[in-house]
């Protein structure tokens, strides 16, 4: 029997935003849940703030989960920045960069109980100063596909080429600002360079933007989900 499945949805989304997904994921045999979060729920997190209050959302759903599958280990999909939170979920190293928590706290150390982490659209590095403390705790503490007990899937987009011109400014400048280069294909936010880790099996889809409110396809449509939920246990 496929494992449960819990998606951390992106940073500022809500979880009814992934519906439609949880529904095709159940759809194709995966028992799926979205950590319960709404839009305000990030505000404490804004500016490059502690993660946290997300860690801890994270954390009672994974828990709740495996307590209701009687289940010993979920599949994680963490969408946009969700894909590096749940890398610091699932470490070890106690995350109280911020000063917020304890080395004692429990919203770490997941490492037993995830089998498999595919993240979507998630940048990886990034050169904001915001988000780069952040990002530095995790990419120095659990560079690329770091714990071999676990598989990686790193999925990215291609969608979209940065350019200074009306329709691709947007992509343009978040692509600068994450990998420092803003001519270069991603799904319209993430560059691809930056969505992919080394060392995880890595994949990049013609066509795919970013957010599930996008135009047109995104990591979660029905006909781009045979190109990842292969890699589902």
């Amino acid at each position: 029997m496929p494992l449960p499945t819990v998606i951390l949805p992106g940073y500022l989304e809500g979880a009814s935003a992934y519906i439609p997904l949880e529904t095709s994921l159940e759809a194709l045999g995966f028992p799926t849940v979205t950590v319960p979060l709404r839009k305000r729920d990030w505000l404490p997190t804004v500016g490059g703030r502690s993660m946290v209050p997300i860690l801890r959302r994270l954390d009672r759903s994974v828990k709740q989960t495996l307590k209701y599958h009687n289940a010993s280990q979920i599949n994680l999909i963490g969408h946009s920045a969700g894909g590096w939170i749940s890398r610091i979920y699932i470490g070890e190293k106690p995350y109280t960069i911020h000063g917020d928590t304890s080395e004692s706290d429990p919203f770490w150390g997941a490492l037993s109980c995830v089998s498999t982490l595919i993240t979507l659209g998630t940048p990886h590095v990034s050169l904001e100063r915001w988000t780069k403390r952040n990002l530095d705790f995790v990419n120095t503490n659990y560079p690329g596909a770091f714990y071999q007990q676990i598989r990686y899937v790193c999925v990215a987009g291609k969608s979209i080429f940065g350019a200074r011109k009306q329709g691709s400014w947007l992509a343009f400048n978040s692509y600068q600002i994450t990998c420092g280069n803003g001519e270069t294909w991603g799904d319209g936010i993430t560059p691809i360079e930056a969505a992919h880790l080394q060392g995880a099996e890595n994949l990049t889809i013609e066509g795919v933007r970013h957010s599930p409110k996008s135009p047109g396809l995104w990591y979660g449509s029905p006909e781009i989900l045979p190109f990842w939920t292969k890699y589902l246990v």
